[in-house]
């Protein structure tokens, strides 16, 4: 969903965000330095399969999936993290790794670290890997509707 579009979306549901623009940047932590948010504060939206179904987990920038936790949250048997070939079509008009973390346009389950419901905002790719989008926490769980729980752990 490319940024104008994902801009649409929130107008439509009458949100209000601002647009980060920043030097090019493919790692959340890289991204978070260039747009100068805390890695804490910038969601990295990471794919995962789930019984073999893609789902998003979205997190903190400077926390980890922990698989077993994200299993036992989401009542799956099998979690696995999915590969950038198996969901590169899923995204049109996404750069690889870039898309927002609204799995509902995509028909897909969200789940996001508890963490991030700590922060009265959230910053995540907007669908490139210069621009941002940073809203309400609770504008984005009104309209994603992810299931807020603990999966993560922090970097080391």
């Amino acid at each position: 969903m490319p940024l104008q579009k994902l801009r649409e979306f929130l107008d439509q549901n009458s949100v209000k965000y601002v647009s980060v623009s920043h030097s090019p940047a493919y790692t959340a932590q890289e991204i978070a330095a260039s747009a100068h948010i805390p890695g804490q504060e910038l969601a990295k939206t990471v794919m995962v399969k789930l019984d073999g179904e893609m789902a998003m987990a979205v997190l903190p920038a400077s926390f980890k999936v922990d698989l077993e936790q994200l299993r036992s949250a989401a009542g799956a048997t099998e979690v696995a993290l999915a590969t950038e070939d198996e969901f590169r079509g899923l995204f049109p008009g996404c750069e690889p790794g870039a898309m927002p973390p609204f799995g509902n346009l995509w028909n897909m389950s969200v789940f996001a670290c508890e963490t991030l419901a700590e922060d009265e905002e959230i910053a995540f790719n907007a669908g490139s890997h210069t621009e941002l989008v940073k809203l309400a926490f609770v504008d984005f769980a009104r309209l994603v509707n992810p299931k807020v729980t603990r999966f993560s752990t922090t970097e080391s």
